[in-house]
Formats: C-alpha cells, structure tokens, sequence
C-alpha cells in the first residue's frame, strides 16, 4: 500500500535572502512537507529543497537542521527566479519533487545525500535520463589493507593527470600545490586502533622532502613525510600512524597550512601496523546491460588498447586508445531479449583528416563486419553513431578491432547495445571545459568540466562557498555546523542548453557587459615601450595605416623601481603620465598597465603598504618572480585579509589618478595567495578590481587569468569553481605558443569555456606568446616575427573572438611589420573588427540578458544533431546568426578548409556571397582575403557602414544592415552610451526580414528607448545577400532610383542606401526579383446607402507577390467620392436615387493593375414629419415640416390631414413645411392622421396627434 502527502505549489522559486545566514528547522521526527504555503521549498527531515525553476532545484542537507539562506558568493541570485510549478509528495518512503522538466526523489530519513538516496529523473531529447546527482561528490569507501587509486579519492583542489609513467590505475593525483587542497575516503574500522596510512607518490620538486597532512574526521592532523624521489616517473613509499576508532570514518590527505605539499599522489592504503603495501590488481571487466551506456574502458582491452586520459570530453574515468593493430575491446553484453538484429552505439573521436576509419566488429565467434567511422574535428570532439549487430538472446561478447595493420585511428568513450529503432543514447560526457589559463600550452590542453553534459544534467555543488554580502562587499565563512551539511543545484536541462546557461546566469550572476570600447581592437606587446614609442611612432602608424585601435596595454616594463615588482611609472620612459594618459584618452584610447601582485621592500610605497596591513605583508622572495636580481625582499599579499587587500589597492591609487583606466593582473608567478576557502582566489581579486574601477570605466572589469589561483595551476579545479569570475573578469588565457596547433585549439576552446563557465569575453593573445626561436628576427631589436600566414590568420580568428587583443612576447604584432599579403589581410580583417561592434555589442548584451555567451559551441542550437559535437572543435557560431570556421593550417595562398553547414538553413559566405546547404560539408577554399565565414538565411548582421579610427569619438550615425536571404528572420541593434550601468538607459532597433516568393523586405523599426548622447539621426545601408538581380527597389514603398542601390552579380548581393533620418522613423527597405511580377487582384464592390446619407467604402486588393500597393478611383456620375487609398465615402447626389457605380484601380510598383467597379444602390430618404397646433377652436391650425437630412427636399409634394375617414386639411409643401387650416372639425379632442405623400427622393411618411 502507498502511503502518500501531497502537495502542490505554484509560487515565487526562490527563499527569501536574510541578514541572518541561517534558518534552524525542527526536522527530528517530522514528515516531508512543504515549508510555506505559496512556496517551492520542502523539507523531508535534515533535507531541504528548494525549486528555483523547472529545470533547477538547490537540494540542501544540515545534520543539525541549519539550512543557509544569505546569498552566497556564487549563488547571488536565488531571490531573481520567477514563479514556477512544483509537486512535492511522499510515496513508498522517497519524497518526490516534480517540475516539468525533472524529477527528483529522496529516500526519506536517509541521511547525507549520497549516490543511492538522491536520484534525477529527466528527459534529455528522446532519452530518459536517471542520475545520482550526489554521486562521486562524498568519500569513497576504501577497505582497510586495500589499494586505492588516488585519483579515485574525492579530490578538492586537485587534477588527474597521467603526463608520467609508472602509476597504477586511470592516473594520479597531481598538485597538492595550493593550500587546502586535499583527497579524502571514507574506511571502515572494525576495531578501535593505530593503523598505518600508506602513500605511493612522486616528489622530485627541488630535491627537499616535502610534507602533506593526514586527519581522521577533521581532527588533529598527522605529518606524512615524503622523501625525494629519483624523477617524477619514479615513485616511493612513505606512512604515517593514525588512530581509528571503530566505525566508518573520513581519512583525509591534504595540503595544510605548514606544508610543503607540491608532490604527485599514485595510490593509498590503510593498513595494519608494519602491513606491507599492497599491490594494484588489474582491472577487472564489467558486465554492459542491454540498452544503457557503458564505458568502453570497463571492457576487457586486448593487444596494446588500454585506458587513456589524455583528450578531453570523455565519459567516466578514461576512453580506450591504442585500437592499432591487433588490439582490441570487447564488452560484454548481457540482457539480449531475443535473437536479432540490434544496434551498436559507439561515441568515439577520430581527428579530422584521416579520413573514414576502418573499424571491425566480432560477435562472438561470428566472422567481423566492418563499418567505418567518420572522422570529428579534434581528438577533444566526440561523435555517437550506430551501427548494426546480430546478436544471441541472453549474454554476448561485443568485440571491436581494426580490419587491417593500419591503426583503426579512433579512441572509443562509450559503446551501447539498443534495439535498432531506439534514439542515440548520449553518455555522462562534458561539452567544453575550462582552464585557468593555457601558459605554455602548445595545442591541445586538458580542460575541467563545467556546467554541461550531454545527457543533460549537472550538481553545481556549493558546498564550499562563502556568504556574500555585495553591499558590504564581504566574504564570510559559513557558520559551523554539527554534522554533515551540503548544499548543492541541480541541474535537469536535458538538450536545451540555452536554459542552462540562463539558469546559471540567473543563480550565480551573468557575464558582464563591458563598456563598448572594449569589443574593439586592443594592441599589447611585452616590449620595453615609452611615451614616445606610442605617441610618435605607433598609433600615428596605426592612423595613417587606416587602422582602428581602442585599449594599448603596456607589459611590465613601465615599472618602477623595478621592472617587474614596481609601483610607479617610471618617468624616464614616460616622463608625465598624467600627460601620457591625457593624450591617449583624447586620441579615443583606452589605457591598460600589466600587474604583478608583490612589492619590493626598497619600492618607495612599500613602507605605507605593510603599514596599511598591519606588519602582515609576507617575505617571500623564493616564491616571487623578477628579471633582476634579488636579495630577500619581496613581499606577498593574502587578498582574502581586508588590510592586506587595501594595501595592495593603494599601491595602485598613483598610477588610477593618472589616469590608467584598466589594470592586466599578471598572476603568474608570485605567491600572493587569497586564503578564503569560501571564494574562488582569481574570482576575489578580479571581483575587488572590478569595484575599484567602476567608478572611472562605469562598467569595471579586469584582465585577468579565472577559475582557480596561481597555486591551484592551469587547469586544476577548486572547490568554490569557476561560477564567479564571469561577474567581473576579461579572461586572459595566459602565455601560449605561438604555433598552428595552438591557433587550432583556440577555435574550440573559446566557446567550450563560455559554454561550460556561462563566462563570455575570453581573450587570447591574438598571435600566440611565446614564439619559436626558429622564428626570424622581427622589425625592432630583439623581437622576432611568426610567419605571415599564422599571423593573418591569428587576426582572422581574433575579428570573431569575444575579445580582439593583439599581444606576443618580443614578437611583432603590427600588420605592417608583415609582407604585403599579410599586412593587407590583418588591416582589413581589424577594421571588420571594428566595424562588428555594434554586432558584438548587442550580442554581449545579450550574453548579459540571457546567459547565452557571444562565440557559441554548435550543439547549443543543433543539440540532437551528432555533428554539432562531431564539427565543435574547428568551428563555432558567433552569436545566433553567423557560422566561423577559421583557417588552422598553413598556406599564403589558396587553403581549403573543411566546414559542416548546420541543417535546417541555408549559409552564405559573407566575404564571396556564395550559399551552402545546410545539412552538408563543403571544403571552402580562401585566401588570406577572406575566411570561412557565413550568415544563416534570415540572419541579420549590423555592422558600421565606415571604418573609424575608434569606437568612443565615432557616434553610430552610419550602420549596415547584411541579411542572408533564403528564410525569414529577426534581430536587434542594442544601443546605450557605452559604459552606464543603468540598463533602463538604452535603445533597440527591432529587425525583421521576410521574403514572400520574389519580393523581400527588411523592416527597420524606430529605436525604442533612449539615452543620453544618442544620435538623433542615422544613415542605413542594407545589403541583401543570396539574391537574385531585382527589378527594383523600394524605400518604404517608394521606388528608388538607379543610383540609391547597385547589384553584384558575382556575390549575388543588392546594396540599398537610405539618406539620413530620425532613428525614431521605422524604415522599410524591399526589393524585387527578375521574377515574373503578378498583377494584384481586386473585386468589385457593391452596397447600398439612402440618399443623403454617405457610405464608407473599403477596397480590396492583394498582391501574391507581397507588393505594396496603390490605390486610385474614378468619379461616378451621380454623385461624389472622398477620401483616399483603399478607404473612400461616397455621396449620391441630393436629387438623385437609383444605381450609381464608379472604377477604382489597385496598383503595385512595377507597373501591374487592375480595375474593378464599385455599384451603389442609392433609395429614397424618409421623412420624419413635424406637427405641431397653433391656436385653439375654430383658429386652430397645424403646422407641418418634412425633416431630411443631407440637402434632401421632399419638394412640392401633398400633405393631407384626417379625423377618421375625412379629410379635414390639405395643402402642398414649400421649402418642405406647409401651414394648414383645420375645417369642419367639430369641437372636442380628436384623432387627426396627416400623411405626406411620395416626392422626388422620398418615401410617403405620416404622424398621428391629439388635437
């Protein structure tokens, strides 16, 4: 029998946020239940949940029944959701929470969520989806006296890497570089005691021994000394004693404040006093039931596969690599319901250019069949296919092999065995992922896994955050609690990954709209530059050159004292700084100044510095980084200490009052450190830059590396993540290598982090750091150059990046220190650049509105369509419109370039005009003119008509319009002034294309809102692409002369110019086609009126062709037509009443008509008769008037008067009212009928009175 509560709750999602941090709640003994009425949050013993939408549930457990309410500092935005719907019931001991999107059941009183007690239910495409959300996110169990893989612990802080040989397992655990980080397990002692804790690790850091921290459930911790090891592929022994009581306890290994720490962990035992170290025991294979996902590495791997980690977006611990020659994977599969023909999902990777791979599949004993696998962009892009397989009912082993010596060329993640009609079953596999940066990078990088997943869901787990009070602007621990406490989201987005990113924008923040300046062209180089360098050679160079710049960022060697620790600009390279920023803000430049975060005792500030901190300022001359020599004086900072945190900002102040606008935070190399555990350290201090310049750039941000800290390196995770960043940070990338591979993965990483982070502005080194030092010598002493072609196409990419920084290490990075090709290429492609800015503006914005980033991954719009996933490495959409697929392979010449043209639209190459089917692949050749790049049909582009020399001194006053055509479609041009943080302070310009058979038409409506410094008026050229040669043009339905537009038949494309007007006045721009022009139609039209009366008219006509029309009329003999267009009032005659006709005729532009007649029927008026005695007796008479309207007369017609059957007065109307004399009436009251007979144009009438 079912025992059940119910209840149902349509309200605000989200708790109220409180001064106080914590709500207590009596949970012991209760039932599930909803908290409020009117509430989306319920509570099932020390469990809480919270229905933030219908794909989002913060899921919430206390031990001790304090649940956290105050925002914390990445979920900002519990309070922003809107009403949403939720159940929430208990049934057969789970509570059941249903949204619907979701399902999420908890096994009533059981405890701290757990990969058991908390399960996900949802729907990811045509795949139902059922998921542990907690799963992984507690210790795992490991039994006393066996081997543990590290890199199975629950690791915080740390990675598994395999980047060294001889561990044991999937890999090791790598770092345990910044403080904090730790692995943990849980172990279950049967008997109270001392029990040894083993470690395998590498330790070859500086030939010290280093030290880590062993505690048992939080408590004191004990010292595990790890001796040098002979290199980092060798690896040693090393224990420590803890003390156990009985029971189940949390071990944890961990970098604590007194370590050393910086060692790799291989694997872990807790062993019985002097137990030797157990040895790793092979993996065994499991068992893959019919119809799930199962990884392929749980296979038995034969012949040299083995399990790898080396490429990203996998499923599970690993993928399968090795598939050459002899080498195989077999699974086996259990549960076959009957013998048949099933299908085989394979997900699996094959970089692009080895062509379709060979791949054999055995069943059994059976002969192999052979399919062939298509190739995906990158090793890191995945695709899932199916392919056909006869199989036994019951148990079958699944074999995959490669037909012939060559290497199949593949790495297999998953494999699934469905009945043949089932949908492609999508694995528990990351789509992008994030780096804190890509330093030293030379291609492909590991990445972390972010917010989403193919099969749809993802635990955003909060645990570790800090309360956050954005007023005070303030970070606190939260409180302590007894007991386990979790706090987690859950998200249940399926394929729509748009509302992911809008639910992650909403909880945690959205990516910051910057001021507009900066999505223009941004120049930096580390070279020793002064005043005079910018100011007399380069920006005269980038004007008379015609090219634009709007931010010149100036690498370390401004400093003072010392180049790289200093604080002030030194004067003998830029004399007046306040001079110097004064010009480059009148040249229409904003500033920027590289940081390094330590301090020089000898720094003239240094001394106010440590006085503002209180004498806290760390010595720390090891950890610190310079080009000159140093004795022991560098100073650190702790950014989470608020002393600390002023004194590093005054060091700043100087150079602010000068007039510096944005700060580069270079945190490479020094140990300054942010020791809250509760904030991302990067999201800290990017956050404090960007309150500290808010006030100079009205939108503050920083340049800065994201996600983590120095100390947790490149692409370690930290426990708080990386949700925060994107409310104040630019990502800088970090120092790369300038070479093709690296160019190559920049095309996917960039939209892969925004995906995963919901960050926007990502910002590359346009042109790599680091160069070859094969490289020539460059155009200035000491620089060198990179080769022509990867320069220009460096530029290309970067023209559709989020952000465009030119920057390189000694290396030039001007088009004009390049041949001519290349120098020719990269200034056209930075003035389109610059022109795309009011584009990439409305898309920022919309990044900001909706969580959707500016370069967006290709299964954000094509999620059920497997090569989006397959293509997502060598292409990517900027914005909803606009597909780029930049070129990664060498070549001054002609290149070819593979691209997939998503389906459902047709694409049109923007810079040649020719169009693509979508659904297909083409190889789209360039030069180092052009690039792949290609506009949706109905997409709408909005660039400056013009190129300028900058953003902020060139008000939007000319814009072009760019629409594809073969499909309706919309857009928006975002206006505001540039740096305002009050949204309600913009403008928008609706866009709305149609084509109807030969005619299109794009609608420019009027700005809608306001702000100051808008332009009043605005010039606008449109440009239909994919068009054939028109017949004419029209202008709000006017046709244009010859000269207003032109047609190049080469691109297909018409170019409309509209003269200046209000940006309040909507513009409609249209053209025709060579196309047959069909005549409108029209019918006649007939009604009736009465003479005197006018009748409205309203004429039909319609155009098949969708022209506008016309409308003229002829007059009709009887009477008269007014008005205009398709509305007329006509008016027969007074004098007349009978049939009445005229013509009217419907016309389009281009000279078809048609003429049909309209026909009145126009009848008598009726008289209303006025009656009225004067006099009494025998003096007696009436008085009779005919009322009429419009000028009608009833003329000379009769007016007789009776008292029954007798006529008792007679007479004729004049001027329509005759006077009549009463006769032979005898005295008394009496009945009289007057009657007034037919005139001209009027009907008989009559009255009867009492006289």
């Amino acid at each position: 029998m079912s025992t059940r509560a119910r209840w149902t709750r349509a309200g605000v999602a989200a708790v109220s946020a409180a001064a106080v941090v914590t709500s207590v709640l009596s949970t012991s003994g209760s039932p599930a239940r909803a908290d409020t009425p009117g509430s989306n949050v319920y509570t099932s013993g020390h469990a809480r949940f919270e229905v933030l939408s219908s794909t989002l549930i913060r899921t919430e457990y206390s031990a001790d029944g304090s649940f956290t309410d105050a925002p914390t500092f990445n979920a900002i935005g519990r309070d922003s959701f809107g009403s949403t719907t939720s159940t929430g019931e208990e049934d057969e001991g789970w509570f059941v929470i249903t949204t619907p999107k979701a399902t999420l059941k908890y096994k009533v009183g059981s405890g701290e969520f757990t990969g058991s007690n908390l399960i996900l239910t949802e729907q990811a495409g045509q795949q139902k989806v059922t998921a542990s959300p907690w799963a992984g996110q507690t210790p795992p169990t490991c039994d006393i006296g066996a081997l543990c893989e590290a890199e199975s612990m629950l690791l915080s802080g740390l990675g598994t890497a395999k980047d060294h040989s001889g561990y044991t397992g999937s890999g090791f655990a790598a770092g345990f570089e910044g403080g904090g980080s730790s692995a943990s397990m849980t172990v279950d002692a049967a008997t109270a005691g001392t029990y040894d804790f083993a470690a395998r690790y590498a330790n070859a850091k500086d030939g010290t021994t280093r030290t880590l921290s062993v505690s048992v459930d939080g408590g004191a911790a004990q010292t595990l000394s790890l001796p040098v090891t002979a290199n980092w592929d060798t690896w040693g022994l090393a224990r420590t004693a803890i003390t156990l009581p009985a029971g189940k306890h949390v071990v944890t290994l961990s970098h604590g404040p007194s370590d050393t720490a910086d060692i790799n962990m291989d694997s872990v035992a807790v062993l019985e006093t002097g137990a030797e170290f157990p040895t790793a025991a092979p993996p065994a294979a499991s068992t893959c039931a019919f119809g799930e996902v199962c990884e392929a590495e749980s296979g038995t791997l034969g012949g040299g596969a083995f399990p790898a980690t080396d490429h990203n977006g996998y499923s599970g611990t690993s993928f399968v690599a090795g598939l050459g020659t002899l080498a195989s994977d077999t699974v086996h599969v259990t549960g076959v319901p009957a013998d048949g023909t099933y299908a085989l999902q394979l997900r699996f990777a094959s970089a692009a250019g080895q062509g379709d791979r060979p791949v054999s599949i055995r069943v059994g004993t059976q002969q192999p069949t052979t399919v062939s696998l298509g190739s995906t962009s990158t090793w890191d892009s995945w695709r899932t296919a199916s392919y056909p397989v006869t199989l036994s009912a019951g148990d079958n082993d699944v074999a995959l092999q490669c037909p012939n010596a060559a290497s199949c060329g593949i790495n297999v993640d998953t494999v699934a065995i469905t009945a043949p009609d089932a949908p492609l079953l999508a694995a528990h596999a990351p789509l992008g992922g994030y780096r804190r940066g890509v330093d030293g990078v030379n291609g492909a990088a590991p990445t972390v896994p972010g917010l989403l997943y193919a099969d749809g869901w993802y635990l955003l787990n909060d645990t570790a955050s800090s309360i956050f009070d954005s007023s005070a602007k303030t970070v606190t621990a939260r409180p302590q609690q007894s007991g386990t406490y979790q706090d987690g989201y859950v998200f249940a987005y399926g394929t729509d990954y748009d509302r992911a990113l809008g639910d992650l924008a909403t909880l945690t923040g959205p990516s910051e709209l910057l001021p507009r300046w900066a999505y223009g062209v941004w120049y930096s180089e580390y070279y020793n530059r002064t005043a005079s360098d910018y100011q007399d050679v380069i920006v005269p160079k980038f004007r008379s050159e015609g090219v634009p710049l709007d931010a010149l960022v100036t690498d370390t060697d401004f400093k003072a004292p010392d180049v790289w620790d200093g604080w002030q600009v030194d004067t003998d390279k830029f004399p007046d700084p306040t001079a110097y920023f004064d010009w480059a803000h009148a040249q229409g430049i904003h500033t920027s100044l590289n940081i390094h975060p330590s301090v020089l005792d000898s720094d003239p500030q240094y001394a106010a510095a440590q006085a503002t901190a209180g004498n806290t300022l760390t010595q720390n001359n090891a950890g610190c980084y310079s080009d000159v020599a140093h004795t022991a004086n560098c100073y650190v900072f702790d950014w989470s200490d608020p002393n600390q945190l002023k004194a590093y900002f005054d060091l700043h102040d100087q150079m602010k009052q000068q007039g510096n606008d944005v700060w580069w935070l270079d945190w490479c190399c020094e140990q300054s450190v942010s020791s809250s555990a509760g904030v991302t350290p990067d999201a800290w201090i990017n956050q404090n830059y960007k309150w500290y310049t808010d006030d100079t750039l009205g939108r503050g941000f920083n340049l800065a590396r994201a996600f983590g800290s120095l100390q947790a390196g490149g692409q370690q995770a930290v426990p708080t993540g990386p949700w925060a960043d994107k409310r104040s940070t630019v990502h800088f990338t970090g120092d790369s290598t300038s070479s093709w591979s690296t160019l190559a993965m920049e095309v996917g990483y960039t939209p892969g982090e925004s995906a995963s982070t919901g960050l926007s502005p990502v910002s590359h080194d346009i042109g790599g750091f680091n160069d070859s030092s094969s490289d020539p010598a460059g155009s200035e002493p000491g620089s060198r150059k990179i080769p022509d072609d990867l320069y220009a196409r460096w530029v290309q990419l970067g023209a559709f990046q989020p952000i465009l920084r030119l920057h390189g290490n000694h290396s030039d990075r001007l088009p004009w220190q390049y041949g001519t090709a290349a120098k020719e290429s990269a200034e056209s492609f930075l003035n389109l650049r610059e022109n795309l800015v009011p584009y990439t503006y409305t898309l920022a914005q919309q990044a900001a509105a909706t969580g959707v980033p500016v370069t967006r991954p290709l299964y954000l719009a094509y999620p059920n369509s497997q090569e989006s996933y397959a293509n997502a490495g060598s292409e990517y959409l900027y914005g909803p419109d606009v597909l780029v697929a930049p070129v990664t392979s060498a070549g001054m010449d002609t290149v070819q370039t593979r691209v997939w043209f998503p389906e459902g639209s047709s694409w049109t190459d923007v810079f040649t005009g020719k169009t693509y089917a979508g659904g297909t692949t083409a190889q789209v050749s360039t030069t180092l003119a052009t690039m792949p790049v290609f506009l949706r049909s109905g997409g709408i582009m909005t660039t400056r008509t013009d190129d300028v020399t900058n953003d902020v001194q060139n008000p939007l006053d000319k814009v072009t319009v760019t629409v594809a055509g073969g499909a309706a479609g919309s857009s928006s041009l975002f206006e505001d002034d540039g740096k305002t943080d009050d949204s309600t302070k913009s403008a928008t310009t609706a866009l709305d294309y149609t084509e109807d058979g030969g005619q299109a038409s794009l609608r420019i409506g009027a700005a809608q809102g306001g702000f100051t410094g808008q332009v009043t008026d605005r010039a606008w050229t449109v440009k239909f692409t994919n068009a054939a040669a028109p017949t004419a043009v029209l202008v709000d339905g006017v046709k244009q002369p010859a000269s207003a537009w032109s047609y190049d038949a080469a691109t297909r494309t018409i170019t409309a110019r509209v003269a200046s007007r209000s940006v309040t006045t909507a513009t409609t721009v249209s053209y025709r086609t060579v196309a047959a022009n069909h005549a409108p139609t029209a019918g006649d039209v007939s009604t009736r009126t009465t003479v005197g009366y006018p009748v409205a008219l309203t004429l039909t006509g319609t155009d098949v062709d969708g022209d506008p029309l016309t409308f003229s009329h002829s007059q009709p003999l009887h009477g008269t037509v007014t008005g205009g267009g398709a509305t007329l009032r006509y008016a027969a005659a007074p004098t007349f009443v009978g049939t009445d006709s005229f013509t009217y005729t419907v016309s389009d532009p281009f000279g078809k008509a048609v003429t049909r007649t309209v026909t009145v029927a126009v009848g008598r008026q009726t008289p209303v008769l006025s009656v009225k005695r004067h006099g009494h007796g025998r003096a007696a008479v009436l008085k009779v008037r005919a009322l009429l309207h419009g000028g009608v007369t009833a003329g000379r017609a009769t007016v007789t008067v009776r008292v029954g059957k007798r006529v008792v007065a007679h007479g004729r109307l004049k001027h329509d009212k005759v006077t009549l004399k009463l006769s032979k009436l005898p005295r008394g009251k009496h009945t009289v009928v007057v009657t007034l007979k037919q005139g001209p144009v009027t009907t008989a009438a009559s009255r009867t009175r009492r006289v």
